[in-house]
């Protein structure tokens, strides 16, 4: 999630956490309606690996993906990701082409078959390394990290996407869709006896957000787009200890500007321990020099915030998840309104 510091393991559309990540990502998500036998049988023929154990990781948002830890009987572990439909081509396909190019922090899918993961009935299924340590929301990274998180940065919006990478990524367009899925659940929401009161106390704040996304969208000048990763929080860095980051979850990695991911790094919202200006001159040491544009950073903190919102609205209203997934929903949904109603708040 974006605002008010909740997003943990990554939202929007790729609202898995990624792989390796560790208990601290305080979030909850309900046990898939899989079969598990069928399911460690499928991992075992797809991948050549004698899977002893699967263990579900009870983390992440997103309703329609899941995660489970491997665990062979020689020993070794993976993280397999588990999406109710395909996973998009660039998901799979950009982050082997990026540790083909050196970029070691990259976690990228092993082997990948069939070009959107392996088939699992209605499911598709992906297979990764599995990184210990767990993610950096919580403990939030050492000085060495913050200039490796820029380094890492740095050498992705220098890279120059294949044609084949290239055709396979989304473009930016400005074009929120969040503002009319907000719209569209207005009416819902205040008529739900488990969000009138909220939408009495936030549905006007959430329009002025709404229409404030829509002005900024209007006044972003069209700069040159890079590779980003679009979820680049430390909710989706992996590291045991003070050790080498890993980057995890390129579920909807994008051609857009630079502030598309440096928003995560700049601005408040993301982790238990945000930048500041000792964080953020490391931050630049690794990165290289680049003053990013206010009014685009300014739109992607304001339509993630609307975007998050939208989505929380969507999965309690019409998710069917348990009691516990739905209070943790609107916990995070509430931070986030907190946010935007505050009188201060500018994004």
């Amino acid at each position: 999630m974006g605002g008010a510091g909740v997003d943990v393991g990554g939202f929007r559309e790729n609202r898995v956490v990624g792989p390796g990540v560790g208990c601290d990502a305080l979030v909850v998500i309900d046990k898939p309606d899989v079969d598990e036998r069928a399911l460690a049988a499928t991992v075992s023929a797809a991948w050549a690996v004698d899977v002893a154990e699967l263990a579900f990781l009870p983390v992440g948002l997103d309703g329609h993906a899941w995660a489970y830890r491997v665990d062979t009987a020689h020993g070794q572990r993976y993280f397999l990701k588990l999406r109710h439909g395909a996973f998009t081509r660039a998901a799979v396909l950009l982050p082997g082409f990026l540790r083909a190019r050196g970029i070691r922090q990259v976690v990228a899918p092993i082997d990948p078959p069939g070009g959107t993961g392996h088939a699992f009935g209605d499911y598709r299924l992906l297979l990764y390394p599995f990184h210990d340590g767990g993610s950096l929301w919580s403990r939030g990274l050492t000085d060495r990290q913050w200039t490796e998180y820029g380094e890492f940065l740095g050498r992705l919006h220098t890279v120059a996407p294949s044609a084949e990478v290239a055709a396979a990524l989304p473009v930016e367009t400005y074009r929120s869709g969040a503002g009319n899925r907000l719209r569209a659940l207005s009416g819902q929401a205040a008529a739900s006896p488990d969000l009138g009161g909220f939408w009495d106390r936030y549905g006007d704040a959430l329009h002025r957000l709404s229409a404030l996304v829509d002005d900024l969208a209007a006044r972003v000048p069209r700069g040159r787009h890079v590779i980003c990763h679009a979820d680049i929080h430390p909710g989706n860095l992996i590291a045991d200890g003070a050790g080498p980051l890993h980057v995890v979850d390129w579920d909807a990695p994008i051609l857009a500007p630079r502030e598309r991911d440096l928003m995560f790094v700049l601005s408040q919202d993301f982790g238990d321990h945000p930048v500041d200006a000792r964080r953020a001159d490391l931050f630049r040491r690794g990165y290289g020099p680049w003053e990013p544009d206010p009014t685009t950073l300014s739109y992607y903190r304001g339509e993630r915030h609307l975007d998050d919102v939208a989505a929380f609205l969507d999965s309690i209203l019409n998710s069917g998840g348990g009691p516990e997934s739905r209070a943790n929903d609107l916990h995070w949904l509430t931070r986030i309104a907190e946010t935007v109603a505050h009188p201060d708040y500018a994004p």
